[in-house]
């Protein structure tokens, strides 16, 4: 029965998210149990893209990412995939109606990590960023608002800002293995070897910035996504308060973590600061 298929398929896609992101499925473990399944099938897809790109060093990536992006569009058309991943993403594609340049935008941006190694303007950075998280975030907002295309025009800035603060804090946390290990140099009029204070301080107010304008999304959240994203909200928050007070050179040279503890004491006080309607 291709129901009990389309369940394995479901698992997989939770399993990837969390044996890749315990903070991810923690945050999604919050989300209503009626959208937390395709937010796991919509997390499943786009981690296995970023695999491809970002990890898998002894074998050809281009003929890997091919391949996966070949078996996407045949998923998408047919409805039906025997990769378990993308069977289930394309499922939550058609179920919510996400539009297909989204997901294009996505692996665009996927594709640049293959080959691009530095990003010297601001219109190329922001490019990226779009492709690689703006559009993630939007891909989950289509779930959250299921098909109202009004809520969706009245919360779609607030979630880009979201997906872009995530992806920033990721490049910020992460810059030793990028730089190191990848050969990539995301932001953009910044020279890593010498990050200073005063370049940091930039990144962070922008990041900030992203911030700001996402939790003003946030409070307008239906009630099955809010306490959700602002788990992840705050999450997000409390490593960027980490790395801002990190110095340049302990950033260049560690990857910057908010311990297990911590993270419970964080969804311990959002559920307080949720339930007292105080988000």
């Amino acid at each position: 029965m291709k129901s009990i298929f389309d369940k394995v398929s479901y698992d997989c896609s939770k399993l990837v998210t969390e044996s890749y992101s315990t903070s991810f499925a923690l945050a999604t473990k919050m989300l209503a149990t009626s959208i937390r399944g395709d937010i796991y099938n919509i997390y499943g897809f786009v981690r296995f893209a970023d695999e491809i790109v970002d990890t898998f060093h002894e074998y050809n990536k281009e003929v890997l990412f091919n391949d996966f992006e070949q078996e996407l569009e045949k998923a998408l058309k047919n409805k039906i995939s025997l990769n378990p991943i993308l069977n289930s993403f394309q499922h939550t594609y058609h179920k919510y109606s996400i539009p297909y340049h989204l997901v294009a935008s996505f692996m665009k941006s996927m594709r640049m990590d293959l080959k691009k190694k530095e990003y010297k303007t601001t219109t190329e950075y922001k490019e990226y960023i779009y492709g690689s998280a703006d559009v993630v975030g939007l891909m989950c907002l289509c779930v959250f608002v299921d098909g109202d295309e009004k809520e969706y025009e009245n919360l779609k800035e607030s979630a880009m800002a979201l997906g872009s603060a995530f992806q920033k804090v990721n490049f910020l946390r992460d810059l030793k293995a990028d730089y190191e290990l990848l050969e990539r140099s995301y932001f953009p009029n910044t020279n890593l070897l010498e990050l200073d204070e005063t370049s940091k301080k930039r990144i962070v107010d922008e990041i900030k910035a992203d911030f700001q304008l996402a939790y003003s999304g946030i409070i307008k959240l239906p009630a099955e996504a809010k306490f959700g994203v602002y788990t992840a909200y705050k999450y997000y928050n409390k490593l960027l308060q980490k790395l801002q007070k990190t110095p340049p050179l302990e950033i260049k040279n560690t990857r910057i973590r908010v311990p297990n503890y911590q993270k419970f004491g964080l969804l311990a006080k959002s559920y307080v600061n949720y339930k007292l309607q105080l988000v």
